[in-house]
């Protein structure tokens, strides 16, 4: 039945859409022929045109003349004295002077294209609704204004309407009856297989992928069987791909670093991964006795998560252990509040990074603090005693001034070299050049200031050190300052040696070592460290900043390289570089 009512609307609606495009097609046929016929006529043909409008000499009747002219271009002008006629009108007065039909003509109405006329314009606005065409032409003979009037009455569009409309209704009903009889039979031709489609399908719907339907025909029908016995088979396996990634996604929730806990809406555990019972240091069985209120009541009670605000999540942190947590509460179905999943981060070592922020930012206000303040002190007092001072004792005052400008001045170019390492805008300069030439230039410079403090400064090199490609004057600085660490930090009189040779096919590296005071056990990992110092009060005596170290493993990091300490016996420090021998672009360190 439904198929029988489709087909029939569908009839139906095509034949009222023909219909309706048939007779609209027509009227604007008729139409647009009329208004042409019109301009063929009185604007096409000028030469007739200006006839009308020349009186001949001695003229006494011009609308009888006229008359005459056009019953000449009747066939023009599709004048057939019944549905079309033309009138001649008074250009003033709008009386029928003469025309094709008198009866007619003694009682026209006023149309709009008449009153146009009798204005003095032309008349010839169509109208598709109008029961009637029309065209007023206003025209001047003499000294008598006259109006062309004609006007159709459609008579012959709607006899060819109502043919056209028999014609439909009558193709209508024999399509119906078409319709109903092919709907009958297609709908029979239809209902077995679908049956037996339907019985496969509740078949699958009970868990039976096994069962197969036959294939009878070749048409979509048969297509259609086809495709579900192969539905039924791609099922089976989709359902066990999704077993399948099930089983992936419980691996990954068990390993995932976060922890993530989940719970029912009455607070009871329904879901936790282990990292959740190592950040929280507690099991979290499912249906046991801990639930929410235990664990993260007192962050936020379980209702204020079931029904967030605007943000649609709780925000809470937690201490447990020695760890930091932030947690993240919400819930996993805000319109049946089945339950809150928390999710749990671990920020302790974010929370270490920010510290390590504010005590950089404290060493550095204390950094630059002492030197500014031992300059107010030694500057407020030669200026208290301006001439009163002696002359060598002003002298070591702007002394003292001037090396702790010194140090704040170093300080500042190390902590700009160290911010131009951090933002990445410190580029290297990169040549190639011999690695022992430059460890022998850099000894043979320290070789005066070692001798100085009483130092035993040695040398031992392999033979053959290749070439390295690397900054050439930020290496030289990384072993500067090692060497001078070294120098400074061992007592007078004590034993420095430097040592390199090659690793491998491509790195070569350089050795440090002191038998000086040493780092203790619990301060080795600092060591690389913003203004960490082993003496503080002996750096800042040798005009130290704590940021040598710093900067050179920056560069050396820069290097793709290694500085690192060498773990040792005995008193002393020794300190080791190794670098790429084809420079930072051919590889990691």
């Amino acid at each position: 039945m439904k198929l029988m009512l489709i087909m029939t609307l569908l009839i139906v609606s095509l034949m009222t859409v023909v219909g309706a495009f048939l007779v609209n097609s027509v009227s604007s046929f008729y139409l647009d022929q009329f208004y042409t016929q019109m301009q063929s006529v009185f604007q096409n043909d000028t030469e007739f045109y200006h006839d009308l409008q020349n009186a001949a000499p001695g003229e006494e009747n011009g609308a009888e003349q006229i008359g005459r002219m056009l019953e000449t271009y009747t066939g023009n002008l599709g004048v057939d004295g019944l549905a079309r006629n033309y009138y001649i009108l008074d250009g003033t007065t709008g009386a029928y002077l003469n025309g094709s039909n008198d009866q007619e003509g003694s009682g026209l109405e006023m149309t709009h294209n008449l009153a146009l006329a009798l204005a003095g314009e032309v008349g010839d606005d169509s109208d598709i609704s109008a029961s009637y065409m029309d065209v007023a032409i206003p025209l001047t003979r003499g000294d008598s204004r006259y109006v062309i009037y004609i006007k159709d009455t459609r008579q012959t569009v709607q006899n060819l309407t109502n043919e056209l409309v028999t014609l439909i209704l009558e193709a209508l009903a024999f399509g119906l009856a078409i319709s109903v009889l092919l709907s009958f039979l297609l709908s029979k031709t239809l209902i077995t297989p679908i049956e037996r489609l339907t019985e496969g399908a509740e078949e699958v719907a009970g868990g039976d992928f096994s069962h197969k339907i036959e294939v009878d025909s070749k048409d979509e029908i048969g297509v259609l069987t086809a495709t579900f016995n192969n539905m039924a088979g791609q099922l089976q396996n989709t359902i066990q791909e999704v077993e399948n990634e099930r089983n992936k996604l419980d691996t990954l929730f068990l390993h995932m670093t976060d922890g993530v806990a989940a719970f029912g809406r009455r607070g009871e555990i329904i879901q936790s991964n282990p990292a959740a019972e190592e950040m929280l240091g507690r099991a979290l069985p499912i249906g046991g006795e801990v639930d929410y209120a235990a664990l993260f009541g007192e962050i936020a009670p379980l209702e204020q998560v079931l029904e967030p605000g605007q943000q649609g999540y709780v925000e809470g942190a937690l201490e447990r252990g020695g760890r930091s947590l932030e947690l993240l509460l919400a819930p996993f179905d805000k319109e049946a509040q089945a339950g809150v999943l928390v999710v749990i981060h671990d920020v302790t070592e974010r929370h270490k990074t920010e510290e390590m922020r504010k005590e950089f930012v404290a060493n550095v206000s204390h950094e630059l603090r002492t030197p500014l303040t031992n300059i107010r002190s030694y500057a407020e007092t030669l200026v208290d005693n301006a001439g009163a001072l002696p002359a060598e004792m002003a002298k070591n005052f702007l002394n003292v001034i001037l090396g702790e400008s010194d140090r704040m001045t170093h300080i500042v170019q190390d902590l700009l070299t160290l911010s131009r390492f951090d933002s990445g805008r410190s580029e290297l300069n990169l040549t190639a050049f011999s690695f022992s030439e430059a460890i022998e230039s850099m000894t043979n410079a320290n070789r005066m200031e070692a001798q100085r403090h009483g130092h035993t400064l040695e040398l031992q090199l392999e033979p053959g050190l290749p070439q390295i490609t690397a900054d050439r004057e930020r290496i030289t600085q990384v072993m500067m300052n090692v060497v001078s660490n070294a120098i400074k930090y061992t007592p007078d009189g004590g034993h420095i040696q430097i040592s390199a040779g090659r690793m491998g096919r491509n790195r070569v590296w350089m050795e440090v070592a002191d038998d000086g005071i040493g780092i203790p056990e619990a301060d080795r990992d600092r060591i690389f460290e913003r203004f960490y110092r082993v003496d503080k009060a002996r750096s800042r005596e040798s005009g130290g900043t704590g940021l040598g170290l710093s900067i050179a493993k920056e560069i050396v990091d820069q290097h793709r390289g290694e500085l690192r300490l060498v773990d040792r016996t005995g008193p002393g420090l020794t300190i080791r570089m190794e670098l790429l021998t084809e420079g930072p672009e051919h590889g990691k360190a």
